[in-house]
């Protein structure tokens, strides 16, 4: 079993800039693939980004592609979302989540374990 706890979520307007951290502790998730999905009020679950063990895999969902940057720390049992240019549909609880696999995966249910999320909002 893992423990996820993310941070730095917030309010910011239109424009600006987040990073939110997930830190890991239990199983070692430094082996696994890892991703942070999001729900908004009223709407599913949606896949943001994922990163492969090592770091050298990124996959990003089309409304966030060249605006977010997935990444990780292994030393630290970290991963990061760093989050530009954020618009008001951005708001949403983001969750960071840790697979059983190496590689990055879009499914929400290759997912296993879950942290408890951060909440993100984008003022206009």
């Amino acid at each position: 079993q893992v423990q996820l706890v993310e941070s730095g979520g917030g309010l910011v307007q239109a424009g600006g800039s987040l990073r939110l951290s997930c830190a890991t502790s239990g199983r070692t998730a430094s082996s696994y693939a890892m991703g942070w999905f999001r729900q908004a009020p009223g709407k599913q679950n949606e896949f943001v980004a994922a990163i492969d063990y090592s770091g050298g895999t990124l996959s990003y969902a089309d409304s966030v592609k060249g605006r977010f940057t997935i990444s990780r720390d292994n030393a630290k049992n970290t991963v990061y979302l760093q989050m530009n240019s954020l618009k008001p549909e951005d708001t949403a609880v983001y969750y960071c989540a840790v697979t059983k696999d190496y590689d990055p995966s879009l499914d929400i249910y290759e997912y296993d374990s879950w942290g408890q999320g951060t909440q993100v909002t984008v003022s206009s």
